[in-house]
C-alpha cells in the first residue's frame, strides 16, 4: 500500500486528568521534520511524543498541537503566595505614602498579580499514558487518512498511465507512414530545387534521416518506464523518489 504525505486527524480524552486533545497534520516534506506545540503542563513529555511519531512516520512535515485542561475539584484549595502579598502591600502602602493618599490596596487587586497564587507542580508521569494513547490514535488515524489518499492517488496514476499506454500505441502505429511521408517529401524538395544526386548517396541520406525521426527507441524507453511504474505502485511503501525519478525519464524520453 502507497501513502500520500498529505493528512489531518484529530483525538481527544476526557477522564480525572482532565480534557485531552490532540491535533496532528502533515503535508509533503523531503524528509520527516516534526513540530510538537504543547502546553507548559505537558512540556516534559515532548520527547517522548517525537519519538512516537517517529515510530509510525519517516517521511513528511508533521505538525502536532496538545490542548489540556485540568480537571479542578469541589474540594480544591488555593495557596496564596504570602510572601509576594506582603511585598505587594508594603509596596502600594509607600505609594499611597508618595502621593498622600491612605487608601489601601484592594484584595481583588491582589489576586490579579502573576504569581500570587502558589501553583502545586504537576506530576506529568500520571499524564504521560494518557497522553502516549492519544498520540497512537492521532497517529492511527493519520496513517489511515494518509493511506487512503495514497490509494486514490494510485488509482489516478494508473488511469492516466493507460491513456499515455494508448497514446504511444498510436504514435508507433503511425510511426511508419511518418517516416514515409517524411521520405517522399525530402525527395521532393530535391527534385524541386533540381538538385541530381547519386542514388546510393541520396540512399544513404535518407537512413540518416530516418534514423533521426525514428522514435521506436524512445516509445520503447518510455513504455519500460510505465512498466517499472506499475510494479512500484503494486509494490507499495516509500516509492515517492522512485517515482520522481520515472516520471523525469518519462518526460525526457517524451520531450527528445
Amino acid at each position: 500500500m502507497i501513502s500520500s504525505m498529505t493528512a489531518f486527524a484529530r483525538e481527544a480524552a476526557q477522564g480525572d486528568f482532565g480534557n485531552l486533545s490532540c491535533e496532528m497534520r502533515s503535508i509533503n516534506h523531503r524528509y520527516l521534520e516534526v513540530s510538537v506545540y504543547l502546553p507548559d503542563a505537558l512540556r516534559a513529555l515532548e520527547m517522548p511524543i517525537r519519538e512516537r511519531i517517529r515510530q509510525y512516520l519517516n517521511r513528511g512535515k508533521v505538525e502536532c498541537n496538545f490542548r489540556y485542561q485540568m480537571t479542578v475539584s469541589e474540594d480544591a484549595s488555593l495557596t496564596i503566595n504570602k510572601p509576594l502579598a506582603k511585598v505587594l502591600c508594603l509596596a502600594s502602602e509607600e505609594i499611597a505614602a508618595m502621593l498622600g493618599s491612605p487608601a489601601p490596596i484592594q484584595p481583588a487587586t491582589l489576586l490579579r498579580f502573576p504569581g500570587i497564587f502558589e501553583k502545586k507542580e504537576m506530576d506529568v508521569s500520571v499524564l504521560q499514558a494518557e497522553v502516549l494513547s492519544l498520540v497512537d490514535a492521532a497517529l492511527k488515524e493519520l496513517v489511515a487518512a494518509r493511506q487512503r489518499e495514497g490509494e486514490e492517488l494510485k488509482r489516478l496514476f494508473l488511469q492516466r498511465m493507460e491513456f499515455i499506454d494508448l497514446q504511444l500505441a498510436q504514435v508507433r502505429k503511425r510511426l511508419p507512414q511518418v517516416m514515409q511521408d517524411q521520405k517522399d517529401r525530402l525527395i521532393k524538395r530535391f527534385t524541386e530545387a533540381s538538385i541530381d544526386l547519386d542514388p546510393a548517396r541520396l540512399e544513404q541520406e535518407m537512413v540518416i534521416f530516418a534514423q533521426k525521426i525514428d522514435v521506436a527507441e524512445e516509445i520503447d524507453r518510455a513504455e519500460t518506464h510505465l512498466t517499472e511504474m506499475r510494479r512500484i505502485l503494486k509494490e507499495g511503501g516509500v516509492i515517492g523518489r522512485r517515482l520522481d525519478f520515472l516520471l523525469q525519464e518519462l518526460n525526457r524520453e517524451a520531450n527528445t
